[in-house]
């Protein structure tokens, strides 16, 4: 078991194992990860549709990573070991002061000079939706002053949904790297909070332009339950969009009706940024 947080040995040995195995299973095209720095540290903030995300993240990001999950897999003993090993940091979701432990691992990390995942929707979309931003990503980046590289990734919840036991061998899936979002931009608003909330809202935005899914400004796990295929749950109201969003007007989340009648909160595109291909692109 590693000594220190993130990744070590067994990653490097389980990535040369596990980069051809996925190759020879699945069609994974790696878009944008010449974007990412050759050394030094960087934040990654994928959308999350299926448990072989960070799998797939492990084999084909060009450097070792580290990641965040769920506290849940310190309980099984098989995972308990393995998985801090492959470099996880344990957060426990809804626990405020632990989750902050975590980030200070993850921080550990970021100071060696290494790659850091974090998925903002902190759980699995299970109806396909891409969830709420929560703010800790935006939390280490501005504290650290390191960017923040959205991920868009599409195709794994047809080859592994959530709640399947296995992963289904041949569909093919993306993963796509954006373009690094800057904390500095964000050092000038008038709170941390409304700093984060700001900053993880341009996070989402660029998640869902690459992978094209539609968003929803509701926490993930919150009412997410759809069967696949079914019909978006109601988003919240204009009013209730408005409470949620950041007090600076330049970061406000708004309301876009969609056909049919469903309001689906978008947040508000950085100046420049054209959101057209955000609502009704997705799957």
């Amino acid at each position: 078991m590693t000594t220190t947080p993130g990744a070590g040995a067994a990653q490097r040995r389980f990535r040369a194992i596990a980069r051809p195995a996925v190759r020879r299973l699945w069609d994974v095209e790696a878009v944008g990860f010449d974007r990412l720095p050759v050394d030094g540290p960087a934040i990654l903030c994928p959308n999350h549709i299926s448990f072989l995300d960070s799998v797939l993240l492990l084999a084909e990001l060009p450097r070792p990573v580290s990641f965040v999950g769920k506290a849940e897999y310190m309980d099984s003993a098989l995972t308990r070991r393995l998985f801090p090993a492959l470099g996880m940091i344990p957060i426990e979701r809804g626990n405020g002061a632990k989750s902050l432990v975590a980030l200070d691992a993850a921080r550990t990390v970021l100071e060696r000079g290494e790659l850091f995942t974090i998925f903002p929707e902190g759980t699995r979309s299970r109806d396909g939706l891409l969830h709420k931003g929560r703010t800790g990503a935006a939390r280490l980046a501005l504290q650290t002053g390191i960017p923040v590289y959205p991920v868009g990734i599409t195709g794994t919840d047809a080859i592994q949904p959530p709640g399947a036991r296995l992963p289904r061998p041949g569909p093919a899936c993306r993963i796509e790297v954006g373009d690094p979002i800057d904390p500095a931009r964000y050092s000038d608003r008038p709170s941390t909070h409304v700093a984060c909330r700001s900053m993880i809202d341009e996070v989402m935005f660029e998640i869902g332009r690459l992978s094209g899914r539609d968003y929803v400004h509701r926490y993930a796990g919150s009412d997410d339950r759809a069967a696949p295929g079914s019909a978006p749950a109601p988003s919240p109201t204009r009013a209730a969009a408005a409470d949620a969003a950041p007090a600076d007007a330049g970061d406000r989340a708004r309301c876009t009706t969609r056909p049919g009648g469903r309001d689906v909160v978008v947040p508000t595109p950085p100046p420049g940024r054209d959101d057209r291909r955000l609502v009704g692109a997705g799957r």
